[in-house]
């Protein structure tokens, strides 16, 4: 019986299941393994387990993270992961009950997300043209820019792309998000002008290392020789951090993805229609996407105050 298995089958077994049927990413995965171990640690202290547990002792787990100052969005996410291996074990029989289901959440913040101003942006993508680290260096990290900010990708997608997908002086590039879904976003001349350049200096050095080393050519558009095959996220957030000093802008404001809230924000701020922004962010739900309408505020007034017939004096 699977209630006589320890917790941490049960973990395994969910998460094999998220990877194999909805093909979760690696990352999520990572958190879901994260949530669901914190909370069979509770369990264990109060000598429960996931197939005694009951609503009210998820209650008071809940109830202890709120003590200890999680964020919102943290007990938020959570209990998410914990309503998820409910459900899994109780689709497979391992409990007769779901002792989740009727548990409110905190809901997630929809407080803004940190952003950049066009000037920030402008000083950002300066600093990684200006890359002292030689030529192939600064023709990949402006090719790694430009892009970040022409089409809003997420830095898992933005690092994993393949090289395959860049071929032929695109207009679009078509970015596997999250779940394996697919979208098209449209790329902007400098991001196509630094993409036509970074390649051509990355196919020279596949080359090179082809006939020197018998190196195989790489998948990725930035290659690496880390085991991903590709640059890592945390190594692009160490280049952004670097570009923010060299740029004059904060580095504590400063990551991946507040690159991606700026190009929504300026996209928005430009007139740019907000199921428009949701197709290119790749957001499921509007309801993600309409943090940024924030922006539309001083845009909205200036329309009634030019259009409307009772504001002509």
């Amino acid at each position: 019986m699977a209630t006589d298995h320890p917790m941490s089958h049960w973990i395994s077994a969910f998460l094999e299941a998220q990877a194999a049927e909805l093909g979760a990413a690696e990352n999520t995965l990572a958190a879901y393994g994260r949530d669901l171990l914190g909370f069979s640690q509770f369990l264990e202290a109060a000598h429960q387990t996931f197939a005694t547990v009951t609503r009210d002792q998820i209650e008071s787990y809940l109830i202890e993270c709120d003590a200890e100052g999680l964020s919102t969005s943290t007990r938020a996410r959570r209990l998410s992961s914990i309503k998820q291996l409910f459900r899994f074990a109780f689709e497979e029989g391992w409990r007769t009950d779901n002792p989740a289901i009727q548990i409110s959440g905190p809901g997630r913040s929809k407080k803004l997300p940190k952003t950049l101003s066009e000037e920030e942006v402008d000083r950002l993508l300066s600093a990684a043209r200006c890359d002292t680290q030689g030529t192939a260096a600064r023709l990949r990290n402006t090719c790694l820019m430009e892009l970040l900010y022409a089409t809003g990708m997420r830095v898992s997608e933005l690092v994993s792309l393949p090289v395959s997908a860049c071929r032929g002086d695109p207009r679009v590039l078509l970015i596997k998000g999250k779940g394996g879904k697919e979208r098209i976003v449209p790329l902007s001349p400098p991001a196509r002008d630094a993409l036509a350049e970074w390649l051509l200096e990355r196919d020279a050095k596949e080359t090179l290392a082809r006939q020197e080393k018998g190196t195989p050519n790489s998948l990725f558009l930035f290659p690496s020789t880390g085991k991903l095959g590709h640059l890592t996220r945390h190594r692009f957030f160490q280049l952004i951090k670097d570009f923010a000093v060299r740029g004059g802008v904060s580095p504590s404001n400063v990551t991946p993805h507040t690159l991606r809230h700026a190009f929504a924000t300026h996209l928005l701020s430009n007139g740019a229609d907000l199921r428009v922004i949701q197709t290119l962010l790749g957001h499921a739900d509007l309801a993600t996407t309409e943090i940024y309408t924030h922006v539309l505020e001083d845009r909205l007034k200036e329309l009634v105050l030019e259009h409307h017939p009772l504001a002509e004096e």
